[in-house]
């Protein structure tokens, strides 16, 4: 009888190199050129590859990234209140300094011609005799009226809330969700102001986001079985300084939380096999509601 001598191994992707190694996970040859080290043993460039197609990116217990532990959207919103607000105080100066022009205004507290063009209004005469506000057609003052303050008081006041609350809850929910959530708060109290306040009344500022956040923040850390003791004593205060100081818009105040818990609980209680889309389904139902509610009160200013 013959035998055929023993055929000396070669590497699948090179095969004019012998070697006597094998990838741990398909078992084919490999050489050197190769070998990719694992936990046990070598393995192939194509076994390497699929193992790292298969591994999910870490998500929060809300499904966000974990990228939000970085606060990269809450730095952003900050950024962007503090530029529109040096874009305030500037359009400020050329005003009659005995009216608060030269920036003084925009610096203590008074409106300015950004204020007034993004500040949320329902319907007014201006003193060159034309007529704007939302029920005219300018519907960006129920988004613009968020990034805009009264002064630098009001705009610190607003940072240092959302500086505290925001890098918590785009930590556990997410850049993405906790975006979504800011926006709806937002857009939530602007429209409440909208459509319970005096149609000439002007409201602006970050508040109605910062107490949607308030609202948030409570329903997360419930959700999580944390200890939210602390929480409610400084919203009952926020809410106290709502119904006392004057000139504090408390529709504006009042849909901010409203929406910005009703978000909250979208967000924290979406069943895990649909999370993603019972999330933003959520958030594009809130969001259709809102603009409901506007049109009703256009459709009654007009009337």
């Amino acid at each position: 009888m013959s035998e055929s001598p023993p055929t000396t191994p070669a590497c699948y992707r090179h095969p004019g190199r012998e070697t006597y190694v094998r990838c741990t996970r398909c078992d084919r040859s490999i050489c050197p050129d190769c070998m990719n080290e694992a936990s046990v043993g070598f393995q192939c460039p194509e076994c390497v590859s699929e193992g790292r197609r298969s591994v999910r990116p870490a998500r929060t217990a809300f499904g966000g990234g974990v990228v939000g532990r970085h606060g990269y959207v809450t730095k952003t919103l900050i950024a962007l209140n503090l530029l529109v607000m040096l874009i305030s105080i500037a359009s400020d100066r050329g005003g009659d300094a005995a009216a608060g022009g030269n920036g003084f205004g925009g610096l203590m507290g008074g409106s300015t011609p950004l204020t007034e063009w993004g500040a949320v209004l329902g319907r007014a005469m201006f003193l060159d005799g034309t007529v704007g506000g939302v029920a005219e057609g300018q519907w960006y003052r129920l988004v613009t009226a968020m990034f805009l303050h009264y002064g630098v008081v009001h705009l610190l006041l607003n940072m240092w809330a959302l500086w505290v609350l925001g890098r918590s809850l785009e930590a556990v929910l997410g850049p993405l969700r906790f975006a979504v959530l800011y926006f709806i708060a937002g857009f939530g109290g602007n429209v409440a102001v909208y459509v319970f306040s005096a149609p000439n009344q002007m409201s602006a500022g970050a508040s109605t986001a910062i107490f949607g956040l308030f609202a948030a923040i409570f329903v997360i850390m419930r959700r999580l079985g944390r200890d939210t003791s602390a929480i409610l004593p400084i919203l009952v205060i926020n809410l106290i300084f709502t119904f006392t100081v004057p000139q504090i818009s408390i529709a504006g105040h009042l849909g901010g939380l409203v929406f910005g818990a009703l978000m909250a609980l979208v967000l924290a209680y979406a069943p895990r096999s649909r999370r993603t889309l019972v999330q933003f389904g959520g958030g594009a139902i809130i969001v259709v509601a809102l603009l409901g509610m506007a049109l009703v009160r256009t459709a009654a200013l007009l009337g």
